[in-house]
């Protein structure tokens, strides 16, 4: 049957149990389903905000609160005097000068270390073919947890006073002692910061090449591109992200490095975070310490935002 009739109207065969047509859209409609989309965004949103609360108020209560603490301790000192009596005195001692600068150039020193070090031996373990690569990346992974006094020992066994180094020089020479005295000197702690903090540096590296495309290195060497150019034109602007960040983390842990710098022994090496502990534990000047404290925040915050800046610029 081509048609049926429905109260005497024609009606196509096709149309026979199709849906009557959807009202049609107007504006007053899509303003209330607008509304509603609305209020279920903003009740959702609460609900977040419900959930976010309580981990923020246990973060502010752990972390904030001690540093609100140390900063109003280094603006209200025991003995009585001016908010500022204690900054002022702390950055007029010859103590706190030497800090900030062996502080600084360690840290520094380190920091330009760890990239050059770091960038080559990424470069020969992501590119150079050599058996045993894959598990010298993972061991990477593995040295990023251990502690700094762990290498710092670990060089002590080797160049210390009694160690290897000066034993088989004694042994050899019958000389009274060794010539490595380095260790108890700022050479010895850049050294050991050097050696602990290079991993990373290459962590970011090693994944930065990882994506890198080889394509681009064979069309490179393909044209008859030296190593040495595909290096520097190819691979480092490639680099220059996980370098900013690596270098970045660096710089800030090498600034509140404390154990390296402990168990070096090196007495005449006075860092921010070893005057610190000579302030408070050793002299119980515990608004100095404080004072030196917020110094030294401040600078590690400071860096922080630095490198936020430089990183969104490059698009880390």
């Amino acid at each position: 049957m081509a048609e049926v009739t429905r109260r005497g109207a024609p009606v196509p065969a096709q149309d026979r149990g199709s849906a009557p047509d959807p009202a049609p859209q107007t504006p007053a409609r899509l303003e209330g389903a607008a509304r509603l989309e609305g209020a279920a965004g903003l009740e959702g949103a609460s609900r977040l905000n419900l959930w976010v609360l309580p981990p923020v108020v246990v973060l502010a209560l752990v972390f904030l609160y001690p540093l609100a603490l140390v900063v109003q301790q280094s603006l209200s000192p025991e003995n009585g005097g001016g908010a500022f009596d204690a900054y002022a005195s702390v950055f007029a001692s010859q103590s706190f000068r030497e800090a900030l600068g062996t502080t600084v150039w360690l840290a520094v020193g380190a920091t330009v270390g760890c990239l050059v070090l770091g960038f080559v031996l990424a470069l020969i373990i992501a590119f150079v073919p050599f058996p045993g690569a894959r598990a010298v990346a993972k061991f990477i992974d593995v040295f990023l947890s251990f502690p700094s006094f762990l290498v710092t020992l670990a060089l002590l066994f080797v160049y210390g006073t009694v160690g290897m180094a000066n034993g088989a020089w004694t042994g050899l020479t019958g000389a009274a002692e060794g010539p490595f005295h380095f260790l108890t000197t700022p050479w010895g702690v850049l050294l050991a910061e050097i050696t602990y903090f290079t991993p990373f540096v290459m962590r970011p590296l090693l994944a930065a090449f990882s994506q890198l495309e080889t394509a681009q290195l064979e069309v490179a060497a393909g044209l008859g591109a030296r190593p040495a150019r595909i290096v520097r034109q190819v691979i480092l602007p490639e680099a220059l992200p996980a370098l900013a960040a690596g270098g970045s983390l660096v710089l800030v842990m090498c600034l509140n490095e404390f154990g390296i710098v402990l168990f070096t022994g090196a007495k005449d090496v006075t860092t921010l975070p070893v005057l610190i502990y000579g302030k408070a534990i050793l002299e119980s000047d515990y608004a100095a310490a404080c004072v030196v404290a917020v110094v030294n925040i401040a600078i590690s915050v400071g860096l922080f935002g630095l490198y936020r800046v430089v990183g969104k610029r490059a698009g880390a």
